[in-house]
């Protein structure tokens, strides 16, 4: 059909209210990541060691099926190292699902001067940063405390000794300490979307920002045999914070660095990201003289 045989009229279906339409960026934001079969793999593929767990604790809680599938003697221990390493398993696959996803999020908002048409909405800066967070957020609990807590509970279920009560700790520490890396990771991929547009160099970058001060970290701890070095190694903080959640002996020289400084690093690291993102993100203005 011709252009001018088109009749054009106003949107007349339902309207969302004014203070939930930031969604919607949110909404087509999940469209388009999943719309890549690339990011499906990679989010089944994080939900693997999972399963692996779950069948783990099945086996171990269940000596009727272990004998059956030739398994013999005690299996492992089900408590906090069991559940500290699944956390880590899933906290780490995460880093790398985040590398993929986040760096598309804002660079091609920015990149084809999209984001002046959101801004004119009536849509916020913190509206349309908060549906952008709010993917990663979805995305990355899915792979990392929710599964976990999913484990524990198929734990509690199955365990025939008092189990529930003595160990509810773990699933308040894993929920925090999931939430403390999802928070960083969500952060600091966005303010890398925003401030570098190519999504190879942004992909790199996540990973790089997290692994390379911490040889730096290392080299700094075993020259000045300091356990300050440790503050620029982020797998270090984490294991240092996830291990007092969970209760675990890291053992030394971690267990030497405080807890709350370890807190301090990472929240200062995710309010920096929160800063340059502030700074980027914002609607261009014309002024006419």
């Amino acid at each position: 059909m011709a252009v001018y045989k088109r009749n054009y009229r106003a949107y007349a279906g339902p309207v969302n209210p004014a203070r939930w339409r930031w969604l919607v960026i949110t909404r087509h934001a999940l469209d388009e990541v999943f719309s890549s079969r690339v990011t499906t793999l990679l989010f089944v593929l994080c939900l693997t060691p999972a399963l692996m767990q779950a069948l783990i604790i099945y086996l171990v809680n269940n000596e009727a099926v272990a004998t059956l599938v030739g398994l013999r003697g005690p299996g492992p221990s089900i408590g906090p190292r069991f559940f500290f390493i699944t956390l880590q398993i899933q906290g780490w696959l995460a880093l790398f699902l985040t590398a993929w996803i986040g760096p598309a999020m804002i660079s091609p908002d920015l990149t084809n001067g999209a984001l002046p048409l959101y801004l004119s909405r009536p849509i916020a800066r913190a509206e349309y940063v908060a549906g952008k967070l709010l993917v990663l957020l979805i995305i990355l609990s899915a792979v990392t405390w929710l599964p976990c807590l999913l484990l524990f509970a198929l734990q509690a279920g199955l365990s025939k000794a008092p189990w529930l009560g003595p160990n509810l700790f773990l699933a308040s520490g894993m929920f925090a300490g999931a939430w403390l890396w999802i928070a960083l990771l969500a952060l600091l991929a966005l303010a890398l979307s925003a401030w570098v547009r190519w999504r190879i160099v942004a992909t790199g970058l996540v990973v790089a920002i997290i692994f390379i001060p911490s040889g730096f970290g290392a080299v700094i701890s075993a020259v000045l045999r300091t356990k300050w070095g440790f503050l620029l190694n982020v797998p270090v903080l984490l294991s240092r914070i996830w291990g007092d959640l969970l209760r675990v002996d890291i053992g030394r020289p971690i267990s030497e660095l405080p807890v709350s400084a370890a807190w301090l690093v990472l929240l200062a690291v995710s309010g920096v990201s929160l800063m340059l993102l502030s700074k980027r993100v914002k609607a261009c203005q014309v002024v006419r003289g």
